[in-house]
């Protein structure tokens, strides 16, 4: 799930930057294509430095977004350059830690003490891949502000019975609740009989479709391109169809998870029903 989310959110994103985007600037462009290959170098000369790397990437968000193309490509192309490879290994890493924790405690006034702590200290940080350490530097920031504010600024709407009749709210609602579980189910079959992908022999077709109704569960990005898409006169119902469609699909999606997972553990090797019917 967390990877068709990731995905689906960089399609959506991709939709925006193409989309959206207003005349191009291709001097600014340019200087945004600059600042890319600048990462690109930082990170083969070894460049560790998060600091360094904000400064690099604000400069490029600027330049994209006055280049024309909306600038949440940026973090799309900024977020897929980001190193996954950690310099420190396990065994280095217990190595360094070792030493540290054979040192006497009462020995850390001394020079060479000190260098082994802070040495232990950047081998702990470089355990990790910056792209973790990303991770877990952002994951409050996101979490409790900038979703919350999000949600605040973008979710709230008048509720009336007209605005659900609205031929945008139903194409909306349809779209997320019956499109992308379509979308997931077909894209997934016609990649696996290509030979493009595997399916695990644990993932059967019934939880890949419940997993593909969880997927019309729509908020950041979905209220993003509706306000992108849709003037004032169709804004309200586009939201109402996204948060309808939100809670049918999260409804729907759930219970088939867990009807299949109580059939799969009732079943034993044979497996359930629905996904003898999707084989």
């Amino acid at each position: 799930m967390l990877s068709l989310a990731i995905v689906d959110d960089i399609g959506a994103i991709l939709v925006v930057a193409i989309g959206y985007g207003g005349s191009l600037d291709f001097a600014a462009l340019a200087f945004g294509g600059l600042g890319i290959a600048i990462v690109l170098g930082m990170g083969r000369l070894g460049i560790r430095s998060i600091p360094i790397y904000f400064l690099v990437g604000g400069l490029i968000w600027l330049a994209v977004d006055a280049s024309g193309i909306h600038a949440t490509v940026t973090g799309v192309i900024l977020g897929l350059l980001t190193p996954t490879q950690r310099w420190v290994g396990d065994e280095r890493l217990r190595a360094i830690l070792d030493r540290v924790v054979a040192y006497p405690a009462d020995h850390w006034s001394a020079i060479e003490d000190r260098k082994a702590l802070r040495l232990a200290e950047v081998a702990a940080r470089e355990a990790l891949s910056p792209v973790e350490r990303l991770e877990i530097m952002l994951h409050p920031w996101v979490g409790f502000v900038v979703m919350p504010l999000f949600a605040f600024a973008n979710a709230g709407l008048p509720i009336s019975a007209a605005e659900l009749r609205d031929p945008v709210a139903t194409a909306v609602f349809f779209g997320l609740t019956l499109g992308k579980p379509l979308g997931v189910i077909t894209f997934s079959w016609l990649a696996v009989r290509s030979g493009i992908a595997v399916r695990p022999p644990s993932l059967d077709w019934g939880m890949l479709a419940g997993g593909g109704m969880l997927a019309g569960i729509g908020f950041t990005m979905a209220l993003f391109i509706a306000g992108l898409a849709f003037g004032d006169d169709h804004l309200n119902p586009a939201k109402l169809g996204i948060l309808s469609a939100s809670v049918v699909s999260a409804v729907l999606g759930t219970a088939l998870l867990a009807w299949l997972s109580s059939s799969r553990r009732v079943g034993g090797r044979r497996g359930p029903p629905a996904a003898r019917c999707f084989k």
